[in-house]
């Protein structure tokens, strides 16, 4: 262990902010994070051991405690209980001999649930060492069975196992007609890097990761910033439940995407980017590296690009498994290698973000947007859309759909456009924006895709008329609670009793003043939390509540009053233990 430990410590230049990547190098060999290698890495980095400690355990995707060395995880996204994840972890945990949740006795194999793992449109789907699988039905999970029972080596796994498609359906402004490489940066130079921010800014183009921020101004902030050194960052943790886009994006349109970057580089001055993969698209890290590796090759990447004068290079830096990086302070603090706990601000990344030096962060959709106006000017963009949202949005639809995959379309469509593109039939409604969004009903779409509208990061969760509201507020509301980073009282433990509150009344024990209590915590969340997690975390239920009260009502008690939580049942224990069950040793809970 000490020579792998001191070998990843030479890769990463034994370098604490690099500890994130160190960490999953050793979860990838080791299954876990042994104790030993955490004292090994505290001598190496001269670093307490805490500090280490405090990031092991902060991402989903690290272990305290050895996994299998099949470690199968199946996502438990909406869209893939809809397809039917459950029987997927039924049918593994029977062939297999493992229960949810447990290592097989003889270590090989691990089962457990996860996050959303990106393939929406192609569930159920799940991770096995941190590689994705896809469409599993039951000819694949028998398959996977035989291949880990016979300990087969995940390199010899038949390559149809890990095939993700790109599903997309309707190419636009954006996806239609692809870049020649080198051709933004030719643009931007040839007609001066001021007046290409002035193109940008006159494209009215706003950052694509759902805040809407106007993207020439951001870069305008970071640029005007007073420092020797700046930095880059494409945030591509889409760890929103139906959103997929940037998947697809990174799989087919990743040299559009760095060189987005790159132009962004020349405009504010700064020499490093940094591509924060999330850990679940790790089945594209090596395919990313290899377009790194060509750009460098053709001149697009690295010292005196193109001749031009840049310098400027990109590194890949996975996440692993936690939702609050796709914050773009998080996001910094994960890059750092720390736990990804969002900052206060101000300050604003733009003036002090990575290593506290001025930086951009910029959603995977606005790269390439920025790109496309490089060569074909502001004008052209801004043609498209509305007045307040120019261009257009690519979406991830999913769901209750015959053609789930991406769509890209003018901002100013209407959402029944979309479902009938899509093969949307019987809609109940759509949640838009992921669960952080807004769930509209089918009385509302005619509504618009804008920033004045509807805004989205751009996903779409088609619901038919044969779901059930309550189940679809419980799942997003146990996400959030799951995903809570824990650093503010408000969403720590605000998240947890939202998720306590709704299963009680999902559950049949509620009273209409439980959904009082309900719609109080919602509003204590929503506007005491630190971060945009807690602040939408209460969404789900805020817009069903508004759109849908009888299914509520519906679902509760004809009474004034039921506890929730058993007094006398959590006494069980102590009066086994005392070998009492008299009167005394019971506690009644009546309301008075």
């Amino acid at each position: 262990m000490k020579t792998f430990i001191q070998t990843v410590l030479a890769e990463a230049d034994a370098q604490a902010v690099n500890l994130l990547q160190i960490l999953r190098a050793v979860q990838a060999r080791y299954q876990h994070i042994p104790e030993e290698a955490i004292e090994l890495l505290a001598e190496g980095l001269s670093i307490p051991r805490t500090q280490i400690l405090g990031v092991a355990e902060f991402y989903s995707f690290l272990h305290m405690t050895p996994q299998g060395r099949y470690d199968l995880l199946i996502s438990d996204s909406i869209t893939d209980r809809m397809l039917g994840n459950q029987f997927v972890l039924d049918y593994l945990a029977e062939r297999l001999a493992v229960q949810v949740g447990q290592v097989r006795a003889d270590s090989l194999v691990s089962l457990n649930r996860t996050s959303c793992t990106g393939m929406c449109d192609q569930g159920p789907a799940g991770l096995v060492n941190g590689l994705a699988l896809t469409s599993l039905d039951i000819a694949r999970l028998e398959e996977i069975v035989e291949l880990v029972n016979q300990q087969t080596p995940l390199s010899q796994w038949p390559a149809t196992l890990f095939a993700v498609a790109d599903n997309i359906h309707r190419p636009g402004l954006l996806l239609s007609e692809p870049l020649v490489a080198g051709d933004a940066l030719r643009a931007a130079f040839g007609r001066g890097l001021s007046e290409t921010l002035e193109e940008l800014d006159r494209s009215g183009l706003r950052g694509r990761g759902g805040a809407g921020f106007k993207t020439a101004v951001k870069w305008r902030f970071c640029a005007d910033e007073p420092a020797d050194t700046r930095f880059v960052v494409c945030n591509a943790d889409e760890g929103e439940p139906g959103t997929f886009k940037d998947r697809v994006l990174l799989n087919s349109y990743a040299g559009q995407v760095f060189e987005g970057m790159t132009l962004a580089a020349a405009l504010i001055g700064a020499q490093q980017g940094f591509l924060y993969l999330r850990g679940e698209y790790l089945h594209l890290h090596e395919q990313l590296q290899g377009v790194l590796t060509e750009r460098r090759a053709s001149g697009l990447l690295g010292e005196n690009i193109l001749g031009l004068g840049l310098n400027f290079d990109i590194e890949i830096r996975l996440g692993a498994g936690a939702y609050i990086c796709g914050e773009e302070s998080a996001l910094i603090e994960s890059l750092e290698g720390k736990p990804g706990i969002p900052r206060n601000r101000p300050p604003y990344p733009v003036t002090s973000g990575y290593l506290n030096k001025p930086t951009i962060v910029n959603n995977v959709e606005t790269f390439l947007a920025a790109a496309h106006i490089a060569v074909r000017g502001g004008a052209w963009f801004a043609a498209v859309g509305t007045e307040k949202s120019a261009g257009t949005k690519i979406l991830s639809i999913s769901g209750d759909c015959a053609r789930p995959g991406i769509y890209e379309y003018p901002f100013g469509t209407r959402i029944r456009q979309v479902l009938e593109d899509c093969g949307a039939v019987d809609v109940l409604g759509v949640q838009i924006g992921g669960p952080s969004g807004t769930f509209i009903s089918n009385r509302e779409l005619d509504r618009a895709l804008a920033f004045e509208d509807l805004a989205t990061g751009g996903s779409f969760i088609v619901f038919d008329c044969s779901r059930d509201i309550l189940r679809i507020v419980q799942n997003f509301t146990h996400f959030f609670a799951h995903e809570s980073c824990g650093f503010c009282t408000p969403c720590r433990v605000g998240t947890s009793l939202l998720k306590k509150q709704l299963d009680k009344i999902v559950d049949g024990h509620g009273s209409a003043g439980d959904v009082v209590e309900l719609e109080n915590l919602c509003q204590l969340v929503k506007h005491h939390s630190h971060c945009g997690l807690g602040q939408t975390a209460a969404n789900p239920i805020l817009s069903t509540l508004e759109r849908y009260p009888d299914v509520y009502e519906k679902q509760l008690k004809q009474i004034s009053y039921e506890p929730g939580f058993d007094l006398d049942g959590a006494l069980a224990i102590a009066r086994r233990m005392a070998h009492r069950d008299d009167a005394a040793a019971h506690l009644s809970q009546l309301e008075d």
